[in-house]
């Protein structure tokens, strides 16, 4: 890992329906408040895809764009060359999906995902929507994880992955579990963004990517969007 640590925002342009862009502001200021150096690099489409870059963020959109993403990707492998170095790749919404083995749009065609993660995601019978909460699985971070979801696809995970969280609120996967972790892979459907939203969860993101064990930053704006976004979800 280069002094300053990268964050690709990839394809911001197609996924970032949602303002999941967040996601990467948010790793680089959580770094730049503790004296980290950080940098966001901007992909878009049709732009090369570096293997250089220490954290990988995936955003989320519709089927179309998914197909298109997943099409540029295979033809810019590098986020694939980083992950398979060790670097930290953040999928949120379609990022799951596209991540895993293949994903089945509501058309019903099938298309091949990049394989990053052992899953497989298809369109379920209605949309879910709404506020999540869910509980981290294997002692993954701490508090609850919170976020809100719209998508119609429905994920299983293979023996290689392991779920995020367990959901109390809402649907995420497949109603019983959230999102999905494979080495420095990890996957959410959550939006909200994400991390703004669980500032655990970009912290464990910066802990993979530095090697370096984080303490806390006091922050109370961010302790009051917490608790008001989890009362919203009936906690």
């Amino acid at each position: 890992m280069s002094s300053k640590v990268s964050v690709a925002l990839v394809l911001p342009d197609l996924l970032g329906t949602y303002g999941d862009f967040g996601n990467a502001v948010v790793l680089e200021k959580r770094m730049t408040w503790r004296g980290i150096p950080a940098e966001v690099v901007t992909v878009n489409f049709g732009e090369p895809v570096p293997d250089s870059c220490d954290i990988y963020v995936v955003g989320g959109g519709e089927d179309t764009a998914q197909t298109l993403a997943v099409r540029h990707l295979r033809e810019h492998p590098g986020m694939q060359r980083a992950a398979g170095r060790g670097a930290v790749v953040l999928g949120v919404c379609a990022g799951i999906q596209i991540f895993g083995e293949s994903f089945t749009r509501a058309d019903q065609v099938t298309h091949p995902g990049l394989g990053l993660i052992d899953s497989t995601s298809h369109a379920g019978g209605s949309r879910a929507i709404g506020e999540v909460v869910a509980t981290p699985a294997d002692g993954l971070f701490e508090g609850v994880l919170t976020g809100f979801e719209n998508h119609q696809g429905r994920t299983t995970l293979g023996p290689a992955a392991r779920p995020l969280a367990h959901v109390k609120v809402g649907t995420g996967n497949d109603g019983s579990v959230e999102g999905a972790v494979q080495g420095r892979i990890l996957c959410t459907y959550l939006h909200g963004p994400v991390l703004p939203r669980n500032p655990q969860l970009a912290d464990l993101l910066i802990s993979w990517a530095t090697g370096v064990e984080l303490k806390p930053l006091d922050l109370p704006a961010v302790t009051r969007l917490r608790a008001e976004r989890a009362k919203a979800a009936g906690v």
